[in-house]
């Protein structure tokens, strides 16, 4: 059923004439639905199976900003991308060669249009970075609290102990999936640039590689984000 409705709206957006993504990669209004990225916890926390719990707005938030830094920059203006959005090809990320090959296949797309194109995707992540660890620190934090809290509530029961340790195992695990694929895209970013330096050398590639650097160090630094906002001091009464 749910593989039936994702290519339900990939077909509209076909018959519609359009890209499902606008500029940035952002998924049109008229295919959104507020669970379009749920599937990523479940996806990220596998083989153990789901909570049934409802996700908080924040985690929900914190999926969304997950996704573009887990789908190839090179899916988001295809047709089908809608498709991907809701899971349709899962959680795979982009493998060092094939972000070269998209790069260089395209015969008609001249060196300068590639070096501005690897510039303008990593770019693009680096913009991303910050919403994503920001909303990732917020939820883990509140996940410390919530996990405390367990010893607090009065008559838990074992099946409401086990949902909350399965949501707060599938938040860790997407933070952790999005780490995995942003050190892949270092590395596939980093090969094309060495393609595009040794078939088509351009002072354009010190840019790319400035860029490159800067996603980098972002990514080191985020490992241990600090939490720019008044922690919350307690969740029932542990402190």
């Amino acid at each position: 059923m749910r593989r039936s409705r994702i290519f339900a709206i990939a077909a509209f957006a076909l018959l519609a004439g359009c890209t499902a993504n606008r500029d940035f990669g952002e998924v049109r209004p008229m295919l959104v639905r507020d669970d379009i990225h749920d599937w990523l916890g479940p996806a990220a926390a596998a083989p153990q199976a789901a909570s049934s719990f409802e996700l908080t707005d924040e985690e929900r938030q914190m999926r969304d900003l997950a996704f573009p830094l887990i789908e190839p920059p090179y899916e988001r203006q295809q047709p089908y991308a809608v498709a991907l959005e809701y899971g349709a090809a899962g959680t795979a990320g982009m493998t060092r060669t094939s972000y070269a090959n998209y790069l260089l296949g395209e015969r008609d797309r001249s060196p300068a249009a590639r070096y501005a194109q690897i510039t303008d995707d990593i770019r693009n992540d680096i913009t991303r970075l910050p919403a994503f660890f920001e909303a990732a620190s917020r939820v883990l934090d509140i996940d410390q609290k919530r996990k405390k809290s367990l010893a607090y509530v009065r008559d838990l029961s074992a099946g409401e102990r086990d949902q909350v340790l399965r949501r707060l195992h599938e938040n860790a695990s997407l933070v952790a999936l999005v780490r995995a694929r942003l050190a892949q895209r270092v590395a596939a970013y980093r090969f094309a640039l060495e393609r595009l330096v040794i078939t088509t050398p351009s002072p354009q590639a010190v840019q790319v590689e400035q860029s490159l650097n800067q996603m980098q160090a972002m990514i080191v630094r985020y490992r241990s984000p600090a939490l720019p906002w008044a922690r919350e001091t307690s969740l029932v009464n542990p402190r």
